[in-house]
């Protein structure tokens, strides 16, 4: 049998993307790949089709990392609609109870936003994707069965109040991994007293990657009519992803035996934690400090 064909080109490094309301990650992702003719690519943390924002694609090599990225804190701007709560929390969801909204000032709203600031515990919606059983929650629901779920600890770094209006109240947050915005909008109405759904949301920051560097889809369609090497302008180096984490620099040959998988002493390394590791200033992945103080590749990218 000959040599399997690989589809694609070997294209590595991140595109930040500006994904549009109304289309899923997934499709987000896959015009992404089709744009960029990648033989490889995963995106880093879903966004509801109804959530625009920041979607880090990544592209080839940086794939390897993108689990690093899903655990790295977001943030949001969003609005919650007070008076209405919805089957799913959201504007997608089918209305199940109405309530007169009262009057609020600024100062109340944000001495309830503040009772949310730190960890608290969620009970994930039943439109979601966690599994139960091997079934995700979202199918039950759309069978109409609610099962009980467990609470998930969550951070919320910081919840602001950016606008009050009427029956809209606009929030911006920073928080952990694993929080749902909409899930957070209804316990705010609830403490309001009227009850909530999340209306709109929008993705802000990933990591140390901000809105302000992405690009939409419209912008990359257009860049694609001019080749690849003006597409290509557009993406980020993955060990941007990474860009807090202390750098761990390898000589030739402490890098030598990294990159065979085997674990070196490097002077003034951290004693402890996850380290980017580079040689002649060339990113070769993700090692961790053993008790020892040596440091152990974890998961290794080929440059070029």
């Amino acid at each position: 049998m000959g040599k399997r064909r690989t589809r694609g080109r070997d294209v590595n490094g991140i595109v930040l993307l500006d994904k549009p309301v109304g289309i899923t990650s997934n499709s987000a992702l896959q015009k992404i790949k089709r744009l960029f003719n990648a033989n490889k690519a995963g995106h880093t943390g879903s966004l509801d089709p109804m959530a625009g924002g920041l979607l880090p694609i990544c592209l080839g090599e940086a794939t390897k990392i993108s689990g690093y990225l899903l655990e790295a804190d977001k943030a949001y701007t969003g609005t919650c609609k007070l008076g209405i709560r919805t089957t799913t929390a959201d504007a997608e969801g089918e209305i199940i109870e109405q309530r007169p909204v009262a009057e609020h000032s600024e100062a109340e709203v944000k001495r309830i936003l503040a009772q949310f600031v730190g960890e608290i515990d969620q009970i994930p919606p039943m439109h979601s994707a966690i599994k139960q059983n091997g079934q995700p929650l979202y199918k039950l629901a759309h069978q109409g069965k609610e099962v009980e779920r467990k609470p998930r600890r969550v951070t919320i770094h910081s919840l602001q109040l950016v606008r009050l209006a009427g029956d809209e109240l606009e929030i911006s947050l920073r928080c952990s991994k694993g929080t749902y915005v909409r899930t957070l909008a209804e316990d705010i109405g609830r403490a309001l007293g009227c009850g909530a759904h999340l209306s709109a949301l929008r993705r802000t920051e990933t990591g140390s990657f901000h809105i302000g560097q992405a690009v939409t889809l419209e912008t990359l369609t257009e860049m694609a009519e001019s080749g690849f090497e003006e597409l290509d302008r557009v993406i980020v180096p993955m060990e941007q992803a990474l860009a807090d984490w202390p750098v761990v620099q390898l000589s030739e040959n402490s890098a030598f035996y990294v990159l065979r998988g085997q674990a070196v002493q490097v002077a003034k390394a951290p004693t402890e934690g996850w380290v980017c590791l580079t040689s002649d200033g060339v990113f070769l992945g993700i090692g961790e400090v053993l008790e020892d103080g040596r440091v152990a590749p974890r998961r290794l990218v080929k440059s070029g």
